[in-house]
């Protein structure tokens, strides 16, 4: 077998571990999680530990500062739609007795 094929077939799934490591390294401590836990579990558990890290991080919450009952909204589904205007609330509209049109008797 050729060497430079051999180096490329033992070295790609390294490097994509070494990358995935990485990544995890760098953005467990955004989540309050331990990096170099979290870095070897990803490297030495091949895909399946970085999944795993993905599925325990959860989800971040906003800061303290910031309220996520403004302007009368119940919930917000995720800080990046924060922006955009709020739904009216449901229900059924008031109106007037004079504005509706008389009622027949049967």
């Amino acid at each position: 077998m050729d060497i430079q094929l051999l180096a490329l077939l033992l070295w790609f799934p390294v490097f994509a571990l070494l990358l995935l490591a990485g990544y995890v390294y760098m953005d467990a401590p955004k989540y309050d999680m331990n990096p170099r836990k979290w870095a070897a579990i990803a490297f030495f558990i091949p895909f399946f530990g970085f999944f795993a890290y993905l599925f325990e991080r959860g989800e971040r919450t906003p800061g303290p500062e910031r309220d996520m009952f403004e302007e009368g909204r119940v919930f917000e589904i995720h800080e990046s739609r924060a922006g955009e205007p709020g739904i009216d609330p449901g229900g059924p509209r008031e109106t007037d007795e004079e504005d509706d049109p008389p009622k027949e008797d049967r």
